[in-house]
């Protein structure tokens, strides 16, 4: 009876040690590097970014550290993200759901680029658009991001 006893007591102290923080868990809060791929040309790369994403309040997402890898002439003079996402499940600091994030360019051009797509964990995938006054700012493709 005693060895049972310590065993129940082992087992509830590893189950309450499983609840701890895990700073690598699935929430949206992090750094993330995304890769856009054009759906005219065979799915080549078309543009490559990182960025770290927030969770402000309700469904609010602050981007910040927005920084292009690739050179695009759409967003050369620099831009603004803004970003969103629905919730759907959050289970064990897992988050799952729908994302919305708009660059809009500075400057004299207005450039757009959207993406929306789904959360799963630690990867974000879907579908993005461009529009603009840039010459070759324009087109549409898949996108995947992921948690780093």
């Amino acid at each position: 009876m005693k060895t049972l006893g310590t065993i129940i007591v082992l087992g509830v102290a590893m189950m309450l040690a499983g609840c701890g923080n895990n700073s690598n868990n699935g929430s949206i809060n992090g750094n993330w590097t995304a890769a856009l791929m054009n759906s005219s040309s065979g799915g080549s790369p078309v543009f490559n970014f990182t960025a770290t994403f927030t969770q402000s309040s309700g469904s609010g997402v602050t981007i910040t550290n927005l920084s292009f890898s690739t050179a695009t002439p759409c967003f050369a003079a620099g831009s603004t993200a803004t970003g969103g996402f629905t919730l759907s499940g959050n289970q064990n600091g897992v988050t799952s759901g729908g994302f919305l994030m708009n660059i809009q360019s500075t400057g004299s051009t207005t450039n757009l680029l959207t993406l929306q797509g789904t959360v799963s964990n630690n990867t974000i995938s879907g579908t993005w658009s461009l529009s603009g006054t840039t010459a070759g700012c324009s087109g549409s493709g898949s996108f995947t991001m992921n948690k780093s």
